[in-house]
C-alpha cells in the first residue's frame, strides 16, 4: 500500500495535485475564453444589427421627418425581435432618443459619453457598460445622409446575461472532459506510484537521502576497493580505493572491464561474474585479494560485486603468522597425541612421530637405563639407550634405536644433558665437538645431507630423563634461535609424559610382581581334580584377580576364584589379604556359604578401617568344594560370575548358582549354595569377569563366546581348554585382569572306600579294630595297621563315650594317604591338651595327634566328623619304636 511518507506516495500525491490544478486552470481558462468569445460575438452581432439598420432604406428620411419616433419605433421593435438583441435605440445628433425598448425613455436625452460623440463624428464602435440591469454590450453606428452628414446614431444592445447562458450551456461538456482527463491522469499516476514503490521499497525521501549519503560515504571511505559490474561486463561503479588499486582512468565507468588495462586474470575474473574468495591477482606491483559475488541471487539485477584488498604489505606478516599458527598447532597436537599410553618407549616414539616432518626431518630420543626400568635416575649420565628414531627417510646413518650409546663430553647431546638446557648446532660441518664422537659416522651423516641439530634434555621435576635431538637435512633451512623455544616446549611436554609413564611402569612392575607373588606358584598335589590355570594382568596394570586350589580333608578339594575391583598396588595387596583369609577359613573346613559369610565380615571390617578411603568394596568371590567320593560339588558365590560345566560329552552348561551381593555389602543377608552332581571327567571352569566383559561386548555376548570356546571339549585336557579359551576370548588390549581355572573331576574308586556303622557299645571297639585290620590287609597297607588300630580305637571310643548316634567309621585310601573319619551326631568338639600325671584319661587325642600326619574336626548339618590323615608312603615297617618314644614323652623324669 502506498504511504504518504514514502517517495512513491509523495510523488503520487504531487502528481495528483498538479493534475487537479491543471484541470482547474484549464476549466477556468476555457470558461473565460468562452465568455470572451461570447462577448466578442455579441459585439459583432450588435455592430452588424446597428450597421444593417443604419443602412436600411428610408432610415435617413425617417430621421429627418417631423415625427421620427412614430416611424422608427415600430421598425426597431420588429428588428429587435428578428435580430435577438435586447433593444435598438436611435438617437438624434442632439442626444434625443427616437426609439427605445422602454417607451417612457423616448424623447429623453441620453448620457452623452465618449462612444456617442465618436459615433456623431462618424465613427462606428462597440462598447459595454454596467447598468442597473447588468452588464450590456452595445454598438454606436452613425446614420449618414447622402451628403455625408450624420443624421443620427443607431445603438443596439445585448445584455451579458445571454452571453453567460450560452457559456453555461458549454460547461457540462467542459467539466465532463476535465473529469475524464483527471481520472485518466490519476490512474496513470497510481500506476507510476506503484512501480516507484517497488523500486524504492517503500522508503521515504529522508530515508533515501540518508541511505544515499551513507552509501556514498561508506563506499568512498572504506579501505577496500569495491567494483560493481553489470551483467554485460561493463563497470557500473568503482569507489576511490578501487580506482587507486587498479589505477582506473577517470572515464572507467560504463566501459567494458576488458578495456580498462587490467591483467588478463583479473579482467577475466571480474567480467565473468563467477564466485571467488580471496583469489590473489597482480595489479601492477600490488598483490590483490579479490572476492566476487553475484548480486542477482539476492534479488538484484544481473551482475556482480567485487571487493579488492591489498595484501602486499601483509605477505611478510602473514607468513610469520602462518609459521606461528603451525607451531601452535604442533604444540596442541603434541599435547593430544604424546602420552596416549603409559608406556615409556611408546611415548618416546610418539614424540618422534609428531615432529617429523612438521618441525624436523629426523628425530632421535635417548633415555637413561633406569627410566626404561621405571626407576628414577640417581644422577645425570652420558650413557643412554636410543629409544626412538624416526625420519623422512628410513636409512639415516645415525645410531639405530635400541643401541646403548656413551656420548663424548664434547657431543652436544652430552653437553645438553650435563647443563640441562637445549644446545643448537646450526652447522654440523663446523661442529668439532659433534664430529669427535664418531668421525667416520659424522662424515656419513654429513654426506647424507643432515646439516643442523637441536638437542634438548627431557627434564621432569628437575631430573634429566634423557635427550631428544632434532635433525634437519637437505633443502630444509638450518635450525635457528627462534626454533629453540619450540623444541624446548616439545621436549618439556614429552618429558612429563615419559615421567608419568616411568612412574606407572614402576608401579605396574611392583603391582605385577606383588600380584604374581601372591598367586599360587605351584598348585598342591591332590587326586580329586586335574587343574590348569591362566592369569593375565590388565594392560592398565595388575589388579585383584586371583585363583586357588586348596586340598581339604576327606580327599576333597576347594576351588576358589576371586576379584578385587581396581588395579595397582592397593588392589594386589587387598587380593593377598583375601586369599590368605580364604586359606585360613578353609583350614576350619567350613561350608562354602559359611566361608563367604566370614569373608564378607572381614571385608566389611577392612573397609571400615581403611584410613585413606580406598576401600575394597566391589570384591567378589566364588568358592566351590568338590568331593571325589560322592561326585558332588557345593558352590557359593558372592557377586561373582557363575561357573561353566563341561560334561564328558562336550555339552556346556552354566549351572544356576544363587548369587549374593559382593563381599562387604552382604550385611545380614544369608549366602546360599548350590549342590551340583558332576560326572567323572567333567570340567569345571571358573573365571573372572574380565574374560567375558569388555568395551566391545556385553555380558551375554561374552557368555555365548565362552560357551562356543568350551564346546566340543571331549578328551581335551584342562591345559588345552585354557589355551583354547584364551585364544578365542582374549581381548587385544585387556582392560581388566583375567583369571581362569579349569578343573577336570575324578571319582575315588569305590573299592578304596570302606565304612561301618558303630553301635553305642564299648565292646564294639574290638570288632571295629578287627574289621579295619582286614580292610588294610586287603589294600596292602599292613605297615600302618598297628598305628591305624590305635587311632580308630581312640576315635571310636571317644564317639561312643561322648557322642551320640548315629556313629560311623569310614576309611579312604587315596593314593599315598589313608584317611580315617569317625562321625557322630554330637556337635561337641574334642580339644587337644596335655594331661596331668594324676589324670586317668585325656591322653588319647594327644596320642592321635602324634600318630597321624594331620587331624581335625569338621561340622555338618547333623553332627561332626573327626578325621585323621596318614601317609602310607613314608610309613616305617616297625612303628612301635616311634610310638614308644611318643608315649614316654608324655611323662617327665620328675614324674617317674
Amino acid at each position: 500500500m502506498v504511504s504518504a511518507r514514502s517517495v512513491a506516495g509523495q510523488v503520487f500525491l504531487l502528481q495528483l495535485a498538479v493534475v487537479v490544478l491543471l484541470v482547474a486552470a484549464t476549466v477556468v481558462t476555457l470558461a473565460v475564453q468562452a465568455r470572451h468569445q461570447g462577448t466578442e460575438k455579441a459585439r459583432d452581432e450588435v455592430l452588424a444589427v446597428a450597421e444593417a439598420f443604419a443602412n436600411s432604406p428610408g432610415i435617413v428620411q425617417a430621421l429627418d421627418s417631423h415625427d421620427p419616433s412614430a416611424v422608427l419605433q415600430p421598425l426597431t421593435e420588429r428588428a429587435q425581435k428578428r435580430s435577438g438583441v435586447d433593444g435598438i435605440v436611435i438617437i438624434s445628433t442632439d442626444g434625443i432618443r427616437y426609439t427605445h425598448p422602454d417607451p417612457h425613455q423616448i424623447g429623453k436625452h441620453v448620457v452623452k459619453g465618449d462612444p456617442y460623440w465618436k459615433a456623431v463624428r462618424g465613427t462606428a464602435l462597440t462598447d459595454s457598460e454596467v447598468t442597473p440591469l447588468g452588464v450590456s454590450v452595445f454598438a454606436e453606428v452613425p446614420v449618414f445622409r447622402p451628403d455625408g452628414s450624420v443624421a443620427g446614431v443607431v445603438s443596439p444592445e445585448i445584455k451579458v446575461k445571454k452571453v453567460n447562458e450560452a457559456v453555461a450551456g458549454q460547461l457540462p461538456v467542459l467539466f465532463g472532459a476535465a473529469g475524464g482527463a483527471l481520472a485518466l491522469v490519476a490512474g496513470g499516476s497510481a500506476l507510476i506510484g506503484r512501480r516507484l514503490l517497488r523500486q524504492t521499497r517503500g522508503l521515504g525521501p529522508a530515508e533515501m537521502t540518508r541511505m544515499y549519503e551513507h552509501h556514498d560515504a561508506v563506499l568512498h571511505a572504506v579501505r577496500e576497493g569495491v567494483l560493481i559490474v553489470g551483467g554485460d561486463g561493463r563497470l557500473l561503479l568503482a569507489n576511490d580505493e578501487a580506482r587507486r588499486l587498479l589505477e582506473l582512468p577517470a572515464d572507467a565507468e560504463q566501459r567494458q572491464i576488458t578495456d580498462l588495462g587490467l591483467t588478463p586474470g583479473a579482467a577475466e575474473l571480474l567480467s565473468s561474474g563467477r564466485t571467488a574468495t580471496d583469489e590473489v591477482h597482480l595489479a601492477g606491483d600490488r598483490l590483490l585479494a579479490v572476492n566476487v559475488r553475484p548480486v542477482d541471487r539476492y534479488g538484484g539485477p544481473a551482475g556482480s560485486v567485487a571487493t579488492l584488498r591489498d595484501t602486499t604489505e601483509l605477505r611478510t606478516l602473514a607468513g610469520r603468522a602462518e609459521v606461528a599458527r603451525e607451531r601452535l598447532q604442533l604444540l596442541y597436537d603434541a599435547g593430544v597425541r604424546i602420552g596416549t599410553t603409559l608406556d615409556v618407549v611408546r611415548t618416546a616414539e610418539e614424540l618422534a612421530e609428531m615432529v617429523v616432518p612438521r618441525f624436523s626431518d629426523f628425530v632421535t630420543v635417548e633415555l637413561l637405563e633406569p627410566v626404561l626400568r621405571g626407576e628414577e635416575p640417581a644422577e645425570a649420565s652420558t650413557e643412554m639407550r636410543r629409544t626412538a628414531s624416526r625420519g623422512v627417510r628410513g636409512d639415516p646413518p645415525l645410531y639405530p634405536a635400541g643401541e646403548l650409546i656413551r656420548f663424548a663430553s664434547t657431543n652436544p647431546i652430552a653437553a645438553g644433558a650435563a647443563g640441562g638446557h637445549a644446545v643448537l648446532e646450526s652447522d654440523l660441518a663446523d661442529s668439532d665437538g659433534w664430529r669427535a664422537q664418531d668421525p667416520e659416522r659424522a662424515r656419513r651423516v654429513l654426506d647424507y645431507g643432515i646439516h643442523s641439530l637441536i638437542s634438548v634434555p627431557l627434564q621432569a621435576r628437575g631430573v634429566v630423563l634423557g635427550m631428544a635431538t632434532f635433525w634437519r637435512a637437505d633443502a630444509s633451512p638450518p635450525f635457528g634461535e627462534e626454533d629453540l623455544s619450540l623444541s624446548e616446549e616439545l621436549a618439556r611436554r614429552a618429558a612429563l609424559c615419559i615421567d608419568n609413564a616411568r612412574r606407572y611402569t614402576r608401579e605396574h612392575t611392583l603391582a605385577t610382581t606383588l600380584q604374581r607373588s601372591l598367586l599360587p606358584r605351584t598348585l598342591p598335589k591332590q587326586t580329586a581334580v586335574e587343574v590348569a590355570h591362566r592369569y593375565l594382568p590388565a594392560q592398565a596394570g595388575a589388579g585383584g584377580d586371583w585363583f586357588d586350589v586348596i586340598p581339604l580333608p576327606g580327599a576333597r578339594v576347594a576351588l576358589v576364584v576371586g576379584d578385587v575391583v581396581g588395579h595397582g598396588l592397593h588392589a594386589a595387596a587387598t587380593m593377598g589379604r583375601l586369599r590368605t583369609s580364604v586359606h585360613n577359613f578353609s583350614t576350619l573346613d567350613l561350608a562354602p556359604d559359611e566361608l563367604l559369610s566370614h569373608l564378607d565380615e572381614l571385608v566389611a571390617d577392612i573397609d571400615h578401617d581403611e584410613a585413606n578411603g580406598q576401600g575394597v568394596t566391589g570384591a567378589t568371590c566364588l568358592y566351590a568344594i568338590y568331593d571325589p567320593v560322592s561326585g558332588r560339588c557345593t558352590v557359593a558365590r558372592s557377586g561373582h560370575p557363575g561357573p561353566a560345566l563341561v560334561d564328558p560329552d562336550g555339552t556346556v552348561t552354566f549351572p544356576d548358582v544363587p548369587v549374593s551381593p559382593p563381599l562387604g555389602l552382604g550385611g545380614s543377608l544369608p549366602f546360599e549354595t548350590a549342590e551340583l552332581t558332576v560326572a567323572e571327567g567333567s570340567q569345571l571352569v571358573l573365571y573372572t569377569d574380565g574374560l567375558i566383559k569388555d568395551r566391545d561386548r556385553d555380558l551375554d555376548t561374552g557368555i555365548e563366546q565362552l560357551r562356543t570356546a568350551l564346546a566340543d571339549a571331549v578328551d581335551r585336557t584342562p591345559e588345552a581348554t585354557c589355551q583354547t579359551v584364551f585364544a578365542t576370548m582374549l581381548p587385544e588390549r585387556p582392560r581388566d585382569d583375567i583369571a581362569l581355572l579349569v578343573a577336570r573331576t575324578h571319582l575315588l574308586d569305590p573299592a578304596r572306600v570302606a565304612d561301618w556303622e558303630v553301635p553305642s557299645d564299648p565292646a564294639a571297639v574290638s570288632h571295629v579294630r578287627i574289621d579295619v585290620t582286614r580292610q588294610l590287609e586287603t589294600w596292602g597297607l599292613d605297615q600302618v595297621a598297628f598305628t591305624t588300630e590305635l587311632i580308630v580305637s581312640e576315635l571310636v571310643t571317644n564317639a561312643i563315650r561322648y557322642g551320640t548316634q548315629p556313629i560311623r567309621l569310614r576309611l579312604l585310601h587315596d593314593r599315598n594317604h589313608l584317611i580315617c573319619e569317625v562321625a557322630d551326631g554330637s556337635s561337641t568338639s574334642p580339644h587337644l591338651r596335655r594331661a596331668a600325671t594324676t589324670d586317668e584319661g585325656g591322653r588319647g587325642l594327644f596320642l592321635v595327634a602324634q600318630l597321624a600326619q594331620r587331624w581335625g574336626t569338621r561340622y555338618g548339618a547333623c553332627g561332626k566328623v573327626i578325621w585323621t590323615e596318614q601317609s602310607v608312603r613314608d610309613a616305617v615297617a616297625d612303628p612301635g619304636a616311634g610310638l614308644g618314644d611318643n608315649l614316654l614323652d608324655l611323662w617327665t623324669d620328675t614324674e617317674l
